[in-house]
């Protein structure tokens, strides 16, 4: 029977299933941070129980470290947030007593866990792989099974290396022909949203293919899945091929010489069968996408750089109108504004969607022998991981983000939300590379618009949305520019 590939990665993992559909899958990878796995810890102790398989586990910090450089030099004892010293300190202490692999903060390799993970072949094609981060679904561009869990299932996974699930139904995202230049995986991603909105994909493990999908690197293919999240799906899935493979052949915890070639004869069936059977299926024209900003609180809110802000009479229904007039309030945005008349604050490139090598080279390009906007107060640079920061020094790119008048920081989650120094004050409106613009995301009262690293390169020179390919022909608006 032909299957999905959400189904074949179920299936190789179910354990059991009972008549109501409860099931238990096991769990081949679970990598933790601080945030979400004290209380696991604490539950563990409490029952006097030990991890089922250590081996399993790999845990780095990310979200409360910081970025600056002098901080980071001092260790925990220099963080200013007593909260996040506790946090950190706390996961040192729970992985040394419970004997589990941790990249330490001055490691090399540390870094964001959704970026980390791929580096190091930690995520491998054809595993499930579970976080307490909504964001694991990154992970589903290797073909592998992959989202978020709560504390409790944290406790759960740690205690039996498996997971209370209900199997979700099958949503194939078909995006036909190719994507314009200079547009990207962020685009897709925030133009998919726009179509299915944020509730979309619900109950829907959300299988990203065509001609424009298979064409993106694997970079662009975990962009488009940590997005999967924001329509709703708790997974997103990219079909195994060439590019998978290539990818993850000779990273560190892959597969070696013969445990390759049986590893690879099975990842090469991890796609979907013709003939599966999907719940829901959507085509978008991969030609119709155009780079994308969002306007309001919610990734839904969102349209392209040529269009405007919607109008109260654009609403369908007085809940809508209400919802609307909301977000305006919140963004301080005016109806029918142009996008292109908004001007940000603040700058940030980085986060779990677009913070590898790729995204770091596309804005590069944009700033190059350029200066930053006088309009721009705040303007971050943080890369995924130090595997990502060394290759960007190495090729230059930390010099022309230094010389644009940006600041280049260590690796960590930074002000994608605001967990620590790096964050809006309230009123500041960002250009952002993260993955959620709800309200206080970014700091209380900041205003955050999603966007590609080029689109944030962009606005940054120019104090102001603009199209890439039109910033040769615009005039800085304060001062600032090329």
């Amino acid at each position: 029977m032909a299957q999905t590939l959400y189904d074949k990665l179920w299936n190789a993992h179910l354990v059991e299933q009972r008549d109501d559909g409860t099931s238990l899958i096991y769990i081949d990878r679970h990598l933790i941070h601080e945030v979400t796995s004290a209380q696991a810890f604490e539950g563990l102790s409490l029952a006097g129980r030990a991890p089922w398989r250590r081996s399993a586990n790999l845990a780095v910090p990310d979200h409360n470290v910081s970025t600056l450089r002098t901080e980071r030099i001092a260790g925990l004892a220099a963080l200013p947030d007593p909260v996040s010293r506790i946090q950190l300190q706390t996961l040192d202490d729970n992985c040394k007593a419970f004997d589990i692999a941790k990249i330490p903060l001055n490691d090399l390799r540390q870094g964001i866990v959704h970026v980390m993970g791929p580096e190091q072949g930690a995520v491998l094609p054809g595993m499930t792989v579970v976080c307490g981060d909504s964001h694991t679904s990154t992970h589903g561009a290797l073909g592998a099974l992959a989202h978020g869990i709560g504390t409790s299932e944290v406790e759960h996974v740690l205690a039996t290396q498996c997971l209370i699930q209900k199997k979700m139904k099958n949503f194939k995202v078909e995006v036909s022909g190719r994507l314009q230049a200079g547009v990207s995986a962020k685009d897709l991603a925030l133009a998919i949203i726009a179509h299915i909105g944020t509730s979309g994909g619900t109950g829907y493990a959300l299988e990203f293919a065509g001609e424009a999908v298979e064409a993106l690197t694997m970079e662009g293919r975990m962009t488009l899945c940590n997005m999967a999240i924001e329509a709703g799906a708790r997974c997103g899935l990219v079909a195994v091929d060439d590019v998978t493979l290539a990818y993850v052949r000779g990273k560190p915890l892959a597969p070696k010489e013969a445990h390759w070639a049986a590893a690879e004869s099975w990842w090469k069936t991890l796609h979907s069968d013709a003939g599966a059977h999907f719940d829901r299926t959507v085509e978008i024209a991969g030609s119709s996408v155009r780079p994308q900003v969002t306007w309001g609180t919610s990734p839904e809110m969102v349209t392209s750089i040529d269009g405007r802000v919607p109008r109260l009479t654009d609403m369908p229904d007085e809940t809508a109108r209400q919802g609307l007039k909301r977000a305006l309030e919140y963004m301080g945005l005016e109806e029918g504004m142009a996008i292109t008349d908004i001007q940000p604050d603040a700058v940030f490139i980085g986060s779990c969607t677009n913070s590898r090598i790729e995204d770091l080279r596309a804005a590069a390009a944009v700033l190059k022998g350029r200066r930053i906007s006088s309009g721009i107060k705040k303007a971050l640079v943080v890369a995924g991981s130090g595997l990502v920061k060394a290759q960007a020094e190495a090729e230059g790119l930390d010099q022309i983000f230094l010389e644009a008048g940006m600041e280049w920081r260590e690796p960590g989650c930074s002000m994608c939300l605001a967990m620590n120094a790096d964050r809006l004050e309230p009123g500041e409106r960002c250009a952002s590379t993260s993955n959620r613009n709800f309200e206080g995301r970014q700091g209380s009262g900041g205003r955050t618009h999603l966007v590609s690293p080029a689109m944030a390169a962009a606005a940054a020179v120019m104090g102001r949305f603009v199209p890439v390919e039109a910033l040769e022909t615009l005039s800085p608006s304060s001062g600032g520019g090329a």
